[in-house]
């Protein structure tokens, strides 16, 4: 039987270091010794590291909360709250958890009982109004400061008024940190930690690019684990650090041939968010397909190779606004279109999370432009991030082998 996962080396290494991220969190919020700031996780986290805070972000959270399940008794607790099904399942996993006074740390890292208290909320919405709203009720339950950015959304061409307008919103940021920390903000300090995230960023998207390899060293699904540091330690040296040992292996893989698919026939492009409790199952089902996921929409949304250490703030400030998600659907037909050449696709597949409007661009004729465009065929599943009562496992499969029935037909 053909295997459905490729073990990644890097991969215990990977482990140890997110498991001493989560470590060091609790210990801060155990003993105060050090200021813990929530952020989104598309957030000026540069500043807050660069200020001296330890980060927390509760998309990661809301992540472990979906790929173990747990969402299914979570979700319901938010609901009786009054926040809507309808509403992202990240926030409703995540605030459910809290008031059932549950985390998945308990039982990944023994020691660990709780998700560490926040010392101030800071948040961008460059990914959508609900981390506003997320972080609101946050604000309410630990009566903590709350500060935030907001981003332009539907951008086309980034000028220079949006730059600006982003850069002095992370400027006014740093008053209200400031009074959290009881310290200045070290501009130096702040340069190093955004060269540090370049860096990350740089080493993130190199890996990436090897799923442009035919065959591919690495699926979506090894992707989505694999960027665990680039989206809680980017400004942090030891990010880098496991970046290079996965690019090494990973290009070894490429030298040596080796397909995280055996035996790849197909090559996909997924778009939209992952379903995260069932990660393990697509990456069997596409395996026995001989298709590989090669690349994605979502994993490259922590790449931020804008960044420059010389013009901290404008460059942070043209990250987060060059970001996929806030752009016109022009741009993001640009983007995709690009995708498809450089990684030698031969259909996308468009994931319409239920409760995940902004990640789902399917929704307004992408897909049928993409087709006459490129001629490059799609498929649409109906899913969600974490709630699984709005996927249908039989559906999806049934969709997905006609999917790859359709591609082997065209030759």
């Amino acid at each position: 039987m053909k295997e459905a996962y490729k073990p990644i080396r890097a991969g215990k290494a990977m482990k140890g270091l997110m498991e001493d991220y989560f470590r060091e969190l609790d210990a801060a919020a155990r003993t105060g010794e050090r200021k813990v700031a929530w952020c989104t996780s598309v957030g000026p986290a540069e500043i807050l590291r660069a200020m001296g805070f330890l980060v927390w972000f509760p998309e990661n959270h809301a992540a472990m909360l979906g790929a173990t399940r747990a969402s299914a008794e979570c979700i319901p607790v938010a609901n009786s709250l009054g926040y809507s099904p309808e509403i992202c399942s990240y926030l409703t996993s995540d605030v459910g958890a809290y008031k059932r006074g549950f985390t998945p740390l308990a039982t990944a890292y023994p020691g660990i009982e709780s998700i560490p208290r926040p010392d101030v909320l800071v948040y961008n919405t460059n990914q959508c109004r609900d981390v506003q709203d997320w972080f609101q009720f946050y604000q309410r339950e630990f009566d903590v400061p709350i500060v935030g950015v907001h981003t332009h959304r539907g951008v086309g061409e980034v000028t220079e008024a949006h730059i600006r307008s982003v850069a002095s919103q992370m400027e006014q940021l740093i008053a209200p940190l400031e009074k959290v920390t009881g310290k200045s903000l070290d501009e130096a300090e702040l340069g190093r930690v955004v060269a540090e995230s370049r860096q990350t960023s740089v080493l993130w998207k190199k890996v990436l690019l090897t799923g442009a390899a035919t065959p591919s060293p690495l699926t979506f699904f090894d992707a989505c684990i694999h960027m665990g540091p680039a989206v809680v330690l980017r400004g942090d040296e030891r990010a880098n650090r496991y970046y290079e040992q996965l690019l090494a292996e990973m290009e070894e893989r490429v030298a040596q041939g080796v397909a995280a698919v055996d035996g790849e026939k197909f090559r996909l492009y997924w778009d939209g968010m992952p379903v995260w409790g069932k990660l393990r199952d697509h990456s069997g089902l596409f395996a026995s397909l001989d298709t590989c996921v090669v690349a994605s929409t979502y994993c490259n949304s922590w790449v931020f190779d804008q960044l420059d250490p010389a013009d901290p703030f404008n460059s942070m400030a043209r990250a987060y606004t060059e970001l996929f998600i806030v752009r016109s659907e022009d741009e993001k037909e640009r983007y995709i279109r690009d995708m498809l050449e450089t990684y030698k696709v031969d259909g996308i597949l468009f994931h319409d999370a239920k409760t995940c409007p902004n990640n789902s661009n399917n929704r307004y004729g992408m897909p049928e432009r993409l087709r006459a465009g490129t001629g490059v065929r799609s498929l649409t599943i109906n899913g969600d991030l974490n709630d699984l009562r709005c996927y249908s496992a039989e559906q999806s499969r049934t969709a997905i082998e006609a999917f790859a029935e359709q591609l082997a037909q065209r030759g």
